[in-house]
């Protein structure tokens, strides 16, 4: 088993399940990818592993460390080592980005300034910038993930990590991924992203709440060019599109 894994995990939303009894084991220190189309389940995978409030109610079972934390606060989940990156990085208005990011590192020393340039932000100029509304949104991603990489984490949850920024951030970010791997930290990136799989060293396809295949990022990176695998669902895979609608 590796440092996380989801067991027959189920859960449903306003009437409408969204896990289908997905199963996956990710090894400890490498970096997984959970890819699919829009909708396939992949974001609430990562909330619900997360504990976020509202993804709570689920069959099944998430072990961490060979430790069911099913019933563990969203806190004490990231107690243990547990953290996610969001799609839409949170804002903490006025906060100095170097003291948001040395208080991230839990009490440890931290250098915020090497860690800001490994983002590829220069400290000089975003030391003592505000967290705030005029960080673009790639800014405010380097930003987040400047304080994951001093969090230094067990595992790390990216949900779309590329989404809503330039190419030059996009080249930083996967730098990031590296480092964190680096550092010994289990690394999931939630994407459908062909730029983002190839981050990755182990891959699972997920559609209609399922997990349909796994194996390599050379493998699963068929989904994209065929922009679609056989299977059950009831849409026909030739009329299957890369934002899942017929």
């Amino acid at each position: 088993m590796g440092i996380l894994a989801v067991e027959n995990l189920k859960l449903s939303l306003g009437g409408r399940q969204i896990l289908n009894d997905v199963s996956i084991d990710f090894w400890d220190g490498h970096v997984h990818a959970v890819v699919g189309p829009n909708g396939a389940g992949k974001s609430t995978l990562a909330a619900t592993i997360i504990g976020l409030s509202g993804y709570a109610d689920i069959e099944g079972d998430i072990l961490f460390e060979g430790q069911s934390i099913r019933e563990l606060s969203i806190d004490e989940r990231a107690r243990k080592g547990i953290t996610l990156g969001w799609q839409e990085p949170a804002r903490f208005e006025g906060l100095p980005i170097r003291t948001f990011i040395n208080a991230s590192a839990n009490g440890d020393k931290v250098d915020a300034m090497a860690i800001l340039e490994q983002v590829g932000l220069d400290p000089d100029d975003y030391g003592n910038r505000a967290v705030d509304k005029t960080l673009s949104g790639g800014e405010r991603k380097k930003v987040e993930l400047a304080s994951i990489l001093a969090m230094k984490p067990k595992v790390a949850l990216l949900d779309e990590p590329d989404s809503g920024i330039d190419i030059e951030s996009i080249e930083r970010i996967f730098d990031a991924v590296k480092l964190l791997k680096e550092q010994g930290t289990t690394v999931i990136l939630i994407t459908h992203s062909l730029a983002v799989l190839n981050q990755a060293e182990h891959a699972f396809l997920m559609c209609h709440g399922k997990v349909v295949d796994k194996g390599s990022v050379a493998r699963i990176r068929h989904y994209f060019e065929d922009k679609c695998i056989p299977c059950d669902h009831k849409n026909v895979p030739e009329l299957y599109n890369i934002e899942g609608q017929a």
